[in-house]
């Protein structure tokens, strides 16, 4: 069984080599996406993003509004605008997110103490930078208002203690537990590239087994098994598990140990559920195709599984405010599991038993295939190609 086992990694090893695919969606793909992913968000926040103002008071006090403005680092001021419709079309060009309109006599009623108003837009089409800008326009509202009232009460003879509560009688004391530097890359790229990773796996776990259909091989790769599916698959898919599994593990050292992203969890952990995520996927690849004994079917089985468990993994949306069907559903994608372990376990450093049931459900996609392997069997003896 065991030189059976080799004879038939080694032939796929020189399937391996002769077809390009294999090496784009193992190697260069992979480590593309985790490049292009750390280095896009490698700033952590977007900065710089451009605002509009429509100042139609131009006093210093104004100017020195627009200043602290663009002195924030998510915020910079690319253009002044006559009136308001010139800068809502500039946002409905995309030449900026946001705009701050102050109208006339702003000033003169902010030393006057009768509350004036200006008016802050910005566009939730994106809803990053709208989230963002919004905190820097309030932020910078709130400073105005704040600096007049300061200037007004250290005449009257406040002192700053005095003035300080009156102007915020409340200091919030804010602390980011696990991100405290708001870094989306830290909370992004931990889940994105994992994901595109098990979409690589799902995809050319279904090809391999596809293509022995296809170039009418599979009947000489079970007879070097002796017909035992279960050598078959071991020896077929040994060389990908092991390619995969290095990958897999390159990426962990290049996330958490050269960009050094926190893992209070520890490297055991790590390694785990590195091991477990690439048995998974592909367990639920073969699992894939012995469903759906087809190439086209089986690989597009795989990516409409694989895509829909961005949404699914909760990174951007948590599961639990989805709708009940669907927080069932969920259960049922390997990057949720994958990234309940990771947020539990590796970077919360919380203990194993705590996630329990996500590694038992990794368990279960990686025995997938014992459900179908009958099925497989069949279908490379008996099933005729059709494309």
């Amino acid at each position: 069984m065991l030189r059976q086992l080799l004879a038939i990694a080694l032939r796929e090893c020189g399937i391996l080599r002769r077809n390009p695919m294999y090496l784009f969606c193992m190697l260069v793909f992979p480590i593309l996406v985790t490049v292009f992913f750390t280095t896009m968000m490698n700033a952590g926040q977007p900065q710089e993003m451009p605002v509009g103002i429509v100042d139609n008071d131009n006093t210093s006090t104004t100017r020195a509004l627009v200043r602290k403005l663009d002195s924030f680092q998510t915020s910079k001021v690319v253009g002044h605008y006559s009136n308001v419709n010139e800068a809502r079309n500039a946002i409905q060009e995309n030449k900026i997110y946001a705009f701050l309109y102050i109208p006339k006599g702003t000033t003169d009623a902010l030393l006057s103490s009768r509350q004036p108003k200006i008016s802050f837009y910005y566009s939730q089409a994106s809803i990053t930078a709208g989230a963002l800008l919004y905190r820097d326009l309030k932020t910078v509202a709130t400073l105005g208002s704040a600096a007049v009232g300061q200037s007004t009460m250290r005449a009257k003879g406040f002192t700053d203690e005095q003035t300080a509560t009156f102007l915020q009688p409340i200091v919030v004391d804010l602390h980011m537990i696990g991100n405290p530097w708001a870094s989306y890359n830290l909370y992004l790229s931990t889940m994105l590239i994992p994901g595109i990773l098990i979409l690589f796996m799902f995809l050319i776990t279904a090809y391999s087994l596809g293509t022995e259909l296809k170039f009418n091989t599979a009947k000489e790769w079970l007879a070097m098994a002796d017909n035992n599916i279960i050598v078959a698959l071991s020896g077929k898919l040994l060389p990908q598990f092991l390619i995969f599994l290095s990958i897999f593990y390159a990426y962990m050292y290049y996330m958490f140990g050269y960009l050094e992203f926190p893992h209070p969890g520890g490297v055991w952990m790590m390694l785990l559920l590195g091991l477990l995520t690439v048995m998974a996927s592909i367990g639920f690849g073969i699992f894939a195709f012995g469903l759906m004994p087809s190439l086209r079917m089986s690989m597009s089985i795989c990516s409409l599984w694989a895509v829909l468990s961005f949404t699914t993994s909760g990174a951007t949306f948590p599961v639990f405010a989805m709708h009940p069907a669907i927080e069932s559903l969920a259960q049922l994608f390997p990057l949720r599991h994958y990234y309940m372990i990771y947020q539990i376990c590796i970077f919360n450093g919380f203990p194993f038993t705590d996630a329990w049931f996500n590694f038992m459900a990794l368990v279960i996609f990686a025995a997938l295939p014992f459900f179908v392997l009958n099925k497989i069997k069949r279908a490379m003896l008996e099933y005729v190609y059709i494309p």
